[in-house]
């Protein structure tokens, strides 16, 4: 499965599993067990729009694709930024 194909299968099992479609993968890796993804959802639409709550997913798909598991990881509004340069 190539890295494009993973993303796609990441993002669609997630948007079935959440009722929401993810905004964007922000990470995504090889691993022996097939691939690893983090994805960021919107989970809390406010005004302004810099105030909603996003969440990061972290996810877990088989080398063929499928979710074998996923886990929400941080949440934080859209407008914050991270100040740990390895996220």
């Amino acid at each position: 499965m190539s890295a494009s194909e993973a993303t796609k299968s990441a993002i669609e099992q997630l948007t079935e599993l959440l009722g929401r479609a993810p905004e964007t993968v922000s990470a995504l890796r090889p691993t022996e067990q097939g691939w690893e993804a983090e994805v960021e959802v919107l989970e809390l639409e406010r005004v302004p729009e810099t105030s909603s709550v996003m969440a990061s997913y972290q996810i877990v798909l088989d080398p063929a694709g499928r979710l074998m598991a996923y886990e929400r990881g941080r949440r934080y509004t859209r407008a914050q930024v991270d100040r740990d340069s390895r996220r």
